[in-house]
């Protein structure tokens, strides 16, 4: 049961859920005022769920959030992490599982939930998804619940492995790999146990490397392709190969010219429900042999978040194949279920 007392931090960052239409038809982002009132007014009676309180991060279409947005949420949260039982995060959904899993890395120790959600449809459309989400976003921060989580539709995921697998549909997201946390009905039913931790302390851990790209590769692609992108100045790679993350051997040049050069090259499948398995054929064996990193069950978004946090604090590629095959955050497999190469 929720209690009435409890008090929640909206942590502001637009999204659909605010937005309106201009005389052309597209959606766009209103002033911040607009966009507040929009946010509060979808339903009036949130009081009988918590007390609320709006901190402002940006007003923007999440496509243009950076890791910047992360930092700066994750700062607030820290700031006012004992004045609240809860926070929800209002964001757009095109990039909210990236800040949802980078979010999960920055917050370690969190003994409270954070909630990101956002809406497939504007909320001043009386066919919405927002009031609902939002709603429900609420009721999860208060409930007795750690960890980072999107609640959208139905479903509380572990933001460490969502991803957004439809553009229309109003259960947009899907947990990659790992059941769902819990199941929204007309009670809220969790599926695993993420107790609030009262003991715990929270450590803020900030910092991502930008300067990282995902390399999708498509049969036939030029291997000059992939050797400029390693020769380009490139901090870290993410490879997305076929199945079980083979890679064709034209390409096994540039990985070993990337790890000669430091650069991590993290391997992952274009499978959105898979692992990678890179020691049951010989493509995958030969990449290992040359140093690339596997990406086993992470989700893309949490791959590549994790990559980027891992660069800011590692200075081999050794000391990041360590960091990303380490469970930080329910992201991967447990240690000691990680299958050795």
């Amino acid at each position: 049961m929720t209690a009435p007392n409890k008090q929640v931090l909206v942590l502001f960052c637009g999204g659909t859920l605010v937005m309106e239409k201009d005389e052309r038809g597209s959606l766009l982002t209103p002033t911040l005022d607009r966009a507040i009132r929009n946010l509060l007014s979808m339903e009036t009676r949130l009081d009988e769920l918590a007390g609320l309180e709006v901190a402002y991060i940006d007003n923007i279409d999440s496509s243009n959030i950076r890791p910047e947005h992360w930092d700066r949420v994750a700062d607030v949260i820290a700031e006012k992490y004992d004045d609240y039982d809860g926070f929800v995060v209002t964001h757009g959904t095109d990039t909210m599982a990236y800040t949802a899993s980078a979010l999960s890395f920055v917050l370690k120790g969190l003994g409270k939930p954070v909630v990101l959600t956002g809406s497939q449809i504007p909320g001043t459309r009386i066919e919405s998804d927002a009031r609902r989400n939002f709603v429900n976003a609420v009721r999860v921060a208060t409930m007795d619940l750690s960890g980072v989580f999107i609640v959208f539709d139905r479903k509380i995921i572990r933001g460490s492995r969502a991803t957004k697998a439809s553009e229309s549909r109003l259960d947009a997201f899907v947990a990659v790999n790992r059941g769902v946390v819990g199941d929204i009905r007309v009670d809220v039913r969790l599926s695993t146990d993420h107790r609030r931790r009262s003991d715990s302390r929270l450590d803020l851990q900030k910092g991502f490397e930008e300067n990282v790209i995902i390399v999708t590769l498509v049969p036939g692609m030029p291997p000059d392709v992939l050797m400029c992108i390693v020769e380009s100045g490139i901090k870290g790679i993410v490879l997305r190969g076929f199945g079980t993350g083979n890679v064709a051997y034209e390409y096994q040049d540039a990985v070993a010219r990337a790890v000669e050069l430091g650069i991590p090259v993290v391997v992952t499948t274009q499978c959105q429900q898979g692992a990678t398995m890179m020691h049951l054929y010989d493509l995958g064996r030969k990449l290992l042999d040359l140093g690339a990193i596997q990406g086993y069950d992470m989700s893309t978004e949490g791959i590549v978040t994790k990559l980027m946090w891992a660069l800011r604090r590692a200075d081999s590629v050794d000391a990041v194949r360590k960091i990303m095959h380490t469970n930080v955050c329910g992201e991967i497999s447990r240690d000691k279920d990680i299958p050795q190469a």
